[in-house]
């Protein structure tokens, strides 16, 4: 007798394979288990004292409830829907602060080995010389000097552009093949986020450059914004712009796609793994450095205008200078900036001060990427775990 899905204690067992349809729904019976048209468990039977079979329903036992005390694991990667934005931007900002202001002494060594034609006193053999005689003739505090106005700078620099790559990398990844991650979502997101990072920060590397020149004539950082606008005009600050977008485009979406197939190779489950964050920006900073130093050489030289290199150019091109105005003191464009590199220098010019700029980058990259994943997993262990009180707290 079948009636509402339920199968009678009394029902024949003899064939090890039984078939049955209840209430509509396909059965089977296997031994001494009962099956659905899927070959999912609903329900066994069991010999009682007498040896009469009992059925014992499985439909509410296949899927156990999950006890109190246990919680789900952490997805650090797949951020709380509404949170996700604030999350990358703080992390971002700290991570960005973070890595500039800790490597800046390196970054000021490779801002002097990058001039074209330094002074006597400027002339360093390696980066561990450089340090050594900055300090010993300028006094200890010399390689921080415009750290300041750095800091200013990154954090709402990084704080864009971390959350701009992680909205872009997700919604194009999705876009492109659901669940899985796409190298060139990643090498299109770091390339927009570039785009808003360097227009809020090239004004401050514009004045960090300037102050961090071998006897840089400003007293601080406002007396070098000041004397840039009464000088040169508001356009000093974006000078560089495209050729930083040149140089940083390229830098990024190779960076960020060396450091996302690096993760799959050492970290593929996406957990937060610290030692694998600094090997994988470690690496990816320094071949997107190395890449790139050509075109940093020729930001460097826009933003500093190095008075020997402009009286270069105004030498080549008296007749034009005199015709077309003050601008035509300053070196402009990438096109002029490459020309005046190689003039000075040749090809080994574009590779000034390559070594100070991997080891500049491996660096910051690594404590960059390792701080920004940090503070990541904790503002969203943070989050999950005030979820997890207040879902608990409603079914009180």
């Amino acid at each position: 007798m079948e009636v509402d899905g339920f199968v009678s204690p009394h029902s024949t067992l003899e064939s090890p394979a039984v078939e049955r349809r209840v209430a509509g729904t396909r059965f089977g019976i296997l031994g001494s288990s009962v099956l659905d048209d899927t070959g999912g468990l609903v329900g066994s039977f069991s010999s009682r004292m007498t040896g009469e079979p009992h059925f014992v329903s499985g439909l509410h036992r296949t899927t156990p409830e999950p006890s109190a005390s246990a919680e789900p694991e952490i997805d650090y990667e797949g951020l709380p829907q509404g949170a996700a934005s604030s999350t990358h931007m703080l992390a971002g900002a700290v991570a960005g602060i973070m890595e500039h202001c800790l490597m800046y002494p390196i970054d000021c060594v490779k801002t002097r080995m990058q001039s074209l034609h330094p002074e006597p006193g400027a002339r360093y053999r390696n980066v561990m010389d450089a340090l050594q005689q900055i300090v010993r003739t300028e006094g200890v505090w010399r390689p921080i000097r415009g750290v300041n106005v750095l800091a200013v700078g990154a954090g709402p620099a990084h704080a864009l552009y971390f959350a701009c790559y992680e909205k872009i990398k997700f919604l194009l990844s999705d876009a492109i093949k659901p669940g899985t991650n796409s190298h060139f979502a990643n090498g299109v997101a770091g390339c927009a986020a570039t785009v808003l990072h360097d227009a809020i920060m090239n004004p401050a590397e514009v004045v960090k450059q300037r102050m961090q020149m071998f006897n840089s004539p400003y007293r601080g950082a406002l007396d070098c914004m000041g004397s840039l606008l009464r000088q040169e005009g508001p356009a000093a600050f974006y000078r560089s712009y495209t050729t930083q977008l040149t140089m940083n485009v390229p830098f990024q979406a190779l960076h960020f796609m060396t450091y996302e197939y690096l993760q799959e190779l050492l970290n593929p489950h996406r957990q937060y793994n610290p030692s694998s964050h600094v090997v994988s920006g470690a690496l990816a900073g320094a071949l997107a450095a190395a890449v790139t130093t050509p075109l940093d050489v020729c930001k460097t030289l826009l933003n500093t205008q190095e008075a020997q290199a402009v009286h270069v150019i105004q030498g080549g091109a008296a007749a034009a200078a005199a015709a077309s105005g003050p601008e035509s003191r300053y070196i402009s464009g990438l096109g002029e900036a490459f020309r005046t590199v190689y003039r000075m220098g040749g090809m080994p010019a574009f590779f000034k001060g390559v070594q100070a700029r991997v080891i500049y980058q491996m660096p910051s990259t690594a404590i960059s990427w390792s701080v920004y994943e940090f503070f990541k997993y904790v503002i969203t262990e943070r989050q999950h775990k005030k979820r997890l009180r207040g879902d608990r707290d409603g079914d009180k």
